[in-house]
């Protein structure tokens, strides 16, 4: 893995049809990712993964989608209004943004190339602003120079020297959500009312998050709108302890989901001059990135940081009253943090393989089966001949029917097909060649294997269970 590249990461993703550059047909939208018909499958692969390891296959764990647009209130007590931000210096030269923490050389704009040019960093907060509903505030302004006709002439009409604006009230300001946790801060009462869980339990979210990047960079390892899948688990205050360490053990239980190598994960215990203000203790999860070990995913100790917050501001109780009749409490929470995106970049990176066949190089994604966008490629030997394509048809329907990610393919001679359904990671090809209709092996195929090459002959009516046990 430490031989994988970026740029060799990108290619095959816009090649291939899993991610594309956002807006590329208008010359793009920095920090922002398209995901083509592989990406998508991709994406849902590993969402269901999560969702099935960490909501469906537990009892103490309780789904919510929450709202992305949230009453303001929510980020003033959160601390993200004021708080939220990244040191950002601007360029005197060339007047280039950037993020100061950043910066290889912080004397020395990485834009222009010359020295000297930054100022003080001042704190610049990434929350996208935006306003509900139509409230507003008429109000005037005087008009920067003389009104013009149609044609570019000035007129002189001293009537058309104002003009109405619109300035929206105060109240009507909300935010794109930065962290999908708050949602389900703000809904813990509404469950706790709703089924009375026994502690500890969780709650568990995915969905869409937006920050406005000084810098974003490294393909979709930080962009401006990403998906989260982020758990909140809610424990009595004596018990957090015991129930962190469960928590790292699961983590790693779900980077072996996911296919990673265990040499590539590496924990960071998050010193207190580096902790979130609301952390106790915080383990960084790092993954061996072409870019480097960088944070995968977080694991966090939040106390009864947001619950209080809550509480003193909305002046409701945020209490959890024991079943047994003992004293109620706020209860701590503790959160592991997963980025879809980086987790769909760390995916690829250990997928991704090169060797050689037949004396040819190849590169192809190893995936793991349970991830792979398509399980299996259905090919008629040759496409010109329709008693093989007829009976290939009836074997991709059956197929189709059976596992839904499904490819037919007949295009170009078989051994291209092999190589592109490597390269996207397909576990299985199935050719229907003329030995499918008669001899021996009649009501048979020719399944070949990704990783090893090797070509096994299974009968049609044997190959739904072949294909879900191999």
């Amino acid at each position: 893995m430490s031989d994988v590249k970026l740029e060799d990461i990108v290619s095959l993703a816009k090649r291939r049809g899993f991610i594309y550059p956002g807006s590329d047909v208008y010359g793009g939208l920095s920090g922002t990712w398209d995901y083509g018909p592989l990406g998508v499958a991709l994406k849902r692969n590993i969402m269901q993964l999560w969702w099935k390891m960490f909501v469906d296959d537990r009892e103490d764990m309780f789904g919510i989608d929450a709202a992305i647009l949230m009453n303001q209130k929510v980020w003033q007590a959160s601390g993200h209004v004021d708080t939220f931000t990244d040191p950002l210096v601007e360029c005197s030269n060339c007047h280039a943004r950037l993020r100061a923490d950043k910066l290889d050389d912080p004397n020395k704009c990485p834009v222009c190339g010359k020295e000297g040019t930054f100022g003080e960093p001042r704190a610049f907060n990434m929350m996208f602003k935006t306003f509900v509903g139509p409230s507003f505030e008429g109000g005037k302004v005087t008009r920067v120079g003389k009104p013009v006709d149609a044609n570019g002439n000035e007129v002189e009409n001293s009537d058309a020297d104002k003009y109405d604006v619109m300035s929206y009230d105060p109240k009507a300001v909300s935010y794109l959500r930065p962290e999908t946790a708050q949602g389900i801060f703000t809904n813990f009462k509404n469950v706790v009312d709703s089924f009375y869980p026994d502690l500890p339990f969780g709650l568990a979210q995915q969905g869409k998050a937006f920050r406005n990047e000084i810098s974003p960079r490294d393909f979709i390892f930080r962009s401006r709108e990403f998906e989260q899948m982020e758990i909140e688990y809610f424990v009595h205050p004596d018990q957090w302890e015991a129930e962190f360490e469960k928590w790292i053990k699961l983590v790693h239980e779900w980077c072996d989901a996911l296919g990673l190598p265990a040499d590539s994960i590496h924990e960071l215990e998050v010193g207190d001059d580096d902790r979130a203000h609301y952390s106790k203790r915080t383990i960084d999860f790092e993954f061996d990135f072409p870019i480097g070990r960088e944070e995968l995913l977080g694991l966090a100790y939040r106390t009864d940081f947001d619950l209080g917050n809550i509480q003193r501001e909305s002046k409701k109780s945020m209490e959890y009253r024991p079943k047994d009749g003992s004293p109620a409490f706020v209860p701590h929470v503790i959160e592991p943090s997963f980025g879809l995106e980086r987790a769909l970049m760390a995916v690829l990176t250990a997928a991704y393989t090169t060797d050689e066949v037949n004396s040819e190089s190849r590169s192809y994604l190893k995936l793991p089966v349970h991830l792979a966008p398509v399980k299996v490629a259905v090919s008629p030997l040759l496409k010109n001949k329709p008693e093989l394509v007829a009976k290939a048809r009836e074997v991709y329907a059956a197929l189709k029917k059976e596992f839904g990610s499904v490819m037919w393919d007949d295009n170009g001679n078989i051994g291209k097909r092999y190589r592109r359904q490597d390269e996207i990671g397909t576990p299985y090809c199935v050719v229907i060649d003329f030995e499918t209709l008669e001899g021996d092996t009649k009501d048979s195929v020719t399944v070949r294997h990704r990783d090893t090459t090797e070509q096994t002959r299974i009968k049609i009516d044997e190959l739904v269970d072949y294909v879900r046990t191999a």
